[in-house]
């Protein structure tokens, strides 16, 4: 895949900050020649109709071998461990491709949750449901369209503590945002929270875009059909206050992405947030 060095390879910590990144010229220019020649509307019209389709050959292709686990994440959302571990808690995957979070999660025994994942990609959930984690007295892997309401035939709304939406917006059509953020809103329960990760403004993927790629302002067609955005803090701010959330934290991340093997040294930008569904008051 032409952009992505982002999640199967090792990386050397995470820098936190508030600041848009300053292009070089040579960077601008680089942006500048994406518009010489933009994806046609037809042709963005027939990408978002086979969405589903290109996702499925995307894991029939790489199974389950081309993003690592993601062991990270209880290291930069706390909301994982600090919790009474006598509490229940329901934790629901939006978007878990292969299950490349959810298992992690499930490694580290955490034994009081039960984990819903869900996926666009069938081929993908499949292939969480041959995984030999998988249990499903304690874990429920089915197919789901955030655009719609089709997660609400599987969980029931107002039922989840902990939901994760990490890498999956981008790949959405930005008309679509909007449900997206309200189908997790609707999903937790009241202070329930949505974690995030995706990537950021400016990340060297999206500078590396060759002319006949750009569907859209800092939207893309990868190689394979597969679709990425590239968020700025304040755009994902305005989105989930718009659907109710609470902000916790929206910041941006950066980091480097690091395979000395493969001679592999780059700066990488992403979003990295969490939002609060507000507890109702009375």
């Amino acid at each position: 895949m032409e952009e992505d060095l982002s999640e199967h390879v090792g990386d050397n910590g995470d820098i936190f900050g508030h600041r848009l990144k300053q292009l070089t010229d040579d960077e601008r220019n680089r942006l500048e020649s994406q518009n010489n020649r933009l994806i046609p509307e037809a042709k963005a019209a027939k990408l978002e109709r086979e969405a589903r389709r290109h996702w499925d050959i995307f894991y029939k292709r790489n199974e389950t071998k081309f993003f690592r686990d993601r062991h990270w994440t209880t290291r930069e959302f706390q909301e994982l461990i600090n919790f009474d571990p006598e509490q229940r808690i329901v934790y629901l995957e939006l978007g878990c491709g292969v299950g490349n979070m959810v298992f992690p999660l499930v490694e580290e025994a955490f034994s009081n949750f039960y984990f819903y994942a869900c996926d666009f990609s069938p081929r993908a959930v499949e292939f969480v449901k041959s995984n030999k984690l998988y249990n499903e007295s304690k874990m429920k892997a089915f197919t789901a369209d955030l655009t719609t309401d089709d997660l609400f035939d599987n969980i029931s709304e107002g039922s989840v503590d902990i939901a994760s939406l990490i890498f999956v917006l981008s790949s959405i059509q930005p008309a679509s945002w909007a449900q997206v953020a309200q189908v997790a809103f609707r999903a937790l329960t009241p202070g329930g929270i949505l974690l995030f990760r995706d990537y950021g403004r400016y990340d060297m993927a999206q500078l590396r875009f060759k002319p006949g790629h750009k569907i859209a302002d800092n939207f893309y067609m990868r190689q394979d059909g597969t679709r990425s955005y590239y968020f700025t803090e304040e755009e994902l701010e305005k989105l989930f206050v718009e659907a109710g959330f609470e902000i916790v934290m929206n910041t941006y991340v950066q980091r480097r992405t690091v395979n000395f093997k493969e001679g592999i040294d780059v700066p990488r930008i992403f979003v990295q947030g969490k939002y609060r569904k507000p507890i109702a008051n009375g």
